[in-house]
């Protein structure tokens, strides 16, 4: 009963904030669903957010220009005001916090979803289970039999802080540890060199881009045992759900506008019904899983003839 009353005033309010941006729509050049902003993303994520987009556009008089990057430069521009809207895989901290609150404005917080950080390998490899100790242990400069090297998108990326943060530790090793400028490039080394794991954002595999496909198809998706368990799980849906996949995190949008913008309406299109089912169908694991209609007929169309 809880789920569905409080599913009601979410919708409830959702309409209530597009009847506002109609109602303002004349007298405003941005509103929640009209004008045009700048929107920066965590790279890793940059494939269901721009799915978000294209419908939200689709659906509202509205223009949104993704700015992707890694993880430090993005937030570099975000207190820089190259944009007010953000989508990161963490929440401010109190100097980030600080910073707006001196300009008197109090982020606005969305959480929207729950990705996760894969390990990948070569196809020819036959070993798809990885231990997170193991990773942490060779993060630490202490070699492992099972780990050759390891592969990150990018030194500045909210993937290598997560694995740093795990490991205890402040740079990358300079030893068997390797960065490119992206996901796409780590997918297609690890999908092209024997022996390499690499690390990147799940939803890049769930979703990849059209010339990343073929590499895809060249790797496997390994299961991770966590710190203290028994068992390897793979970066599912239903394992992100049940908490059993040791690497997920979650996503947010943070709205510093001061303003009822679009970064208001935006938020609120991904968290609400239609931006939930767009996150279930790339293979993340959305905040509130959307409802199903259920059609129960009386009698079948035969009883008609």
């Amino acid at each position: 009963m809880n789920y569905f009353l409080n599913r009601a005033c979410f919708s409830g309010f959702v309409i209530a904030l597009l009847a506002i941006g109609c109602k303002n729509a004349d007298s405003n050049n941005e509103t929640i669903i009209k004008g045009t902003t700048n929107l920066l993303v965590d790279e890793s994520f940059l494939p269901i957010i721009e799915d978000q987009v294209a419908v939200f556009q689709g659906q509202y008089n509205a223009k949104i220009v993704i700015d992707a990057k890694s993880e430090k430069e993005i937030i570099r521009s975000f207190l820089q005001d190259t944009s007010r809207i953000v989508i990161l895989s963490r929440k401010l901290n109190d100097e980030e916090k600080t910073h707006f609150e001196k300009m008197q404005i109090k982020p606005k917080v969305t959480q929207i979803a729950s990705d996760a950080i894969a390990f990948i390998s070569n196809k020819s490899n036959k070993d798809t289970l990885i231990s997170l100790a193991e990773v942490i242990l060779f993060m630490q400069g202490k070699p492992q039999r099972r780990i050759k090297g390891l592969v990150f998108d990018n030194p500045n990326s909210s993937t290598v802080r997560y694995i740093t943060d795990l490991a205890g530790i402040s740079n990358l090793p300079q030893k068997d540890v390797f960065s490119y400028k992206s996901n796409k490039e780590v997918i297609k080394f690890v999908s092209e060199n024997e022996g390499m794991i690499g690390v990147v954002g799940l939803n890049w595999l769930y979703q990849p881009s059209t010339d990343i496909i073929k590499y895809v198809e060249n790797i496997n998706v390994l299961s991770v045992q966590g710190k203290g368990s028994t068992t390897f799980f793979p970066p599912t849906q239903n394992n992100l759900a049940e908490g059993s996949y040791p690497l997920a995190r979650d996503l947010f949008i943070i709205n510093c506008q001061g303003t009822s913008g679009l970064g208001m309406g935006f938020a609120s299109f991904v968290a609400g019904d239609v931006g939930q089912r767009i996150v279930l169908k790339s293979g993340l694991l959305p905040i509130r899983i959307p409802g199903r209609k259920i059609l129960i007929r009386t009698k079948s169309k035969n009883d008609d003839k």
